[in-house]
């Protein structure tokens, strides 16, 4: 079957990748939809004329490479054998905090409804596939991993947060990258008359993500569930996080 016949067959199939779910205009399908079942789903961006097709790809010099670059360290290791690694850096590390990233755990509270949380679903081309994740982003030259978490969260999202917890500094890849983040949670603060659509988003060209608020208590089935969808991969941050609420939750544990 050709490509392209493949990516329309999967805007019919999967409810993610479907163009009814992606319309021009703000739009939210509620918590008592069937099509999303306790689901909102929102986007704000162009309506989809086509799947994501990657057309080709090359091998790029590090010298032409704008955003990371690949390396070889020579090391001695604990017995004093020399060896190699093979490693790909980011060139966008902010100096004055030597952090690349941060991704956002996030908590919507609202006082007739159970705490949920905000996730992105947006094609990430190095998969050739959609992937369900937290908001998340890098980290500007002279911004903490908060403003730059509360700064994300805005624009992805569309809400302000509350800042009220940040991680160590942690690797985000160490077999292959040197490349690290925070982990930034926040809260939001919903009253009883706020509307159930979530805001406008403030998006960068070329950037179209799905939003989609999932009830805390349902985060591992959810992820479960996307996982057994065409071209649909969980981040791995995200999964490990409602992983270890479920166990903690279904295993005894002790704690």
């Amino acid at each position: 079957m050709p490509r392209l016949s493949v990516a329309r067959l999967l805007i019919r199939t999967n409810p993610i990748l479907n163009p009814h779910f992606t319309p021009p205009a703000h739009r939210t399908h509620h918590a008592n939809s069937p099509a999303r079942q306790s689901l909102h789903t929102t986007t704000t961006m162009a309506r989809k004329t086509q799947e994501p097709v990657i057309t080709k790809i090359s091998t790029l010099l590090t010298a032409d490479a704008k955003w990371v670059t690949l390396q070889k360290i020579e090391y001695l290791d604990q017995t004093g054998a020399a060896r190699t690694w093979e490693v790909a850096s980011r060139k966008t590390r902010a100096a004055s905090t030597g952090v690349d990233a941060v991704s956002i755990g996030n908590v919507i509270r609202h006082p007739a409804r159970k705490p949920a949380t905000v996730l992105v679903i947006q094609y990430r081309p190095p998969l050739d596939a959609y992937t369900v994740e937290w908001p998340a982003g890098l980290i500007d030259e002279g911004e903490s991993a908060e403003a730059a978490a509360a700064r994300e969260f805005s624009e992805e999202v569309g809400y302000a947060c509350r800042v009220v917890g940040v991680s160590p500094v942690q690797a985000a890849d160490p077999g292959l990258s040197s490349a690290n983040m925070q982990l930034v949670m926040v809260e939001v603060e919903l009253q009883a008359g706020d509307a159930e659509e979530l805001p406008p988003q403030r998006l960068e060209d070329g950037e179209h993500i799905t939003r989609v608020v999932v009830p805390l208590a349902e985060l591992y089935e959810r992820l479960v569930e996307y996982s057994k969808q065409e071209r649909t991969v969980v981040a791995a941050k995200l999964f490990h996080f409602a992983a270890g609420m479920h166990f903690a939750r279904t295993q005894e544990y002790g704690l």
